[in-house]
């Protein structure tokens, strides 16, 4: 494994951190650069998120078929169920137009939630899969903060931080700005295809990507971190994350945060059959993402461990999981955001993944 990330790295000229634990043991705690940073994930947030729903799923506050309303009164979409918004069908993907809402006002929690509890979805919901890139965050974690009554960074921080001795917060203390690494990109910028279509899903879906793009560069600054915006601005390390992601399937120094089958109800596919929204079904996706409870789970672009991994990847190349199969955990995170998920997996996770599936197999148990 130490061999694998350092010919992954080889090349690269940021910073990164590889971790696994195997069945509750670290057993793999690598980095390049300097020791004891922390950076910005992206959409690792969003697993971290998960996670918060699930425990509150377990402990029987939250029923993912219930109404999103029977927990937020002020919610318009009453078709939306919790299930909707965790598996990304609620039809809401974007802040609606008419809230003339910019980038700054995504560290403004409660605009946000104003606008989203406002919104109509732009499907129906359950009748498609497409990514909320942003609203994902708010709309699951106002969810979180009406039924334990604290925002998700503060459960988070409360329920799995603490008893688990991370360095990882949805919403960055003061005093842990110091041990931030920036992020920087030196891939080319995407080129995204001119679609003349115009729906009112595809309008919703670009209007979403587009602002989760303009937030980006808040990321980089003491308001963005220390902001809660649970789609992307989670700071903390690989190890945090790996260590995370172990407690879901099994017990890390006496904590364990979802039990057998709560993790096997996340983990279950939730939108296999599922296309995207009228007329974005008709283009071929080379890698779709798939969805659990919150989580994505394996697939050709995003191959984890195998069919049994869940967890969540994060825009530049940033990704966590958990597999319950081999009882193997793994975060890495990095600096340099080079991913591009239209092109596959990245190229800097092949060299460790498969020398972690090298030790995966059943003989090697």
């Amino acid at each position: 494994m130490r061999e694998a990330f350092a010919a992954a790295q080889a090349h690269d000229e940021g910073q990164a951190q590889l971790a696994v634990y195997r069945h509750g043991e670290l057993v793999v705690d690598l980095w390049t650069g300097e020791e004891n940073r922390i950076g910005i994930l992206m959409s690792c947030t969003k697993g971290i998120v998960a996670t918060c729903a699930q425990m509150l799923v377990e402990r029987g506050l939250l029923d993912v078929d219930e109404p999103v309303t029977r927990y937020w009164p002020e919610f318009t979409a009453k078709a939306v169920t919790v299930r909707h918004l965790l598996t990304h069908t609620a039809g809401l993907p974007s802040f609606p137009k008419e809230s003339g809402l910019v980038a700054a006002d995504a560290l403004d929690w409660e605009t946000c939630i104003k606008a989203l509890g406002a919104a109509m979805p732009a499907w129906e919901p359950g009748s498609a899969c497409a990514y909320h890139a942003m609203s994902y965050g708010y709309l699951v974690g106002e969810v979180v903060r009406r039924v334990a009554g604290r925002s998700v960074g503060e459960f988070f921080r409360t329920e799995v931080g603490e008893p688990l001795e991370l360095d990882l917060w949805i919403g960055l203390p003061e005093e842990q700005e110091h041990r931030v690494v920036p992020q920087f990109s030196t891939a080319p910028d995407l080129e995204i295809p001119s679609l003349k279509l115009s729906t009112r899903a595809v309008r919703s879906l670009i209007r979403g990507y587009a602002f989760a793009g303009e937030c980006v560069p808040l990321l980089n600054t003491r308001e963005g971190r220390a902001a809660e915006i649970p789609s992307m601005n989670a700071v903390g390390d690989a190890h945090s994350l790996a260590r995370m992601y172990a407690a879901t399937i099994g017990e890390v120094d006496g904590v364990r945060l979802l039990s057998e089958e709560s993790a096997r109800r996340a983990r279950t596919p939730q939108t296999d059959s599922l296309s995207a929204p009228a007329p974005l079904n008709l283009m071929r996706m080379p890698f779709p993402q798939r969805f659990g409870l919150g989580y994505e789970l394996a697939r050709p672009g995003e191959p984890m461990l195998g069919s049994t991994s869940f967890g969540h990847s994060g825009a530049g190349g940033r990704l966590a999981f958990a597999d319950p199969e081999s009882g193997h955990a793994v975060g890495y995170t990095c600096s340099n955001m080079t991913w591009n998920p239209m092109a596959g997996a990245d190229p800097r996770w092949l060299p460790w993944t498969a020398a972690l599936t090298q030790v995966r197999t059943p003989e090697n148990l």
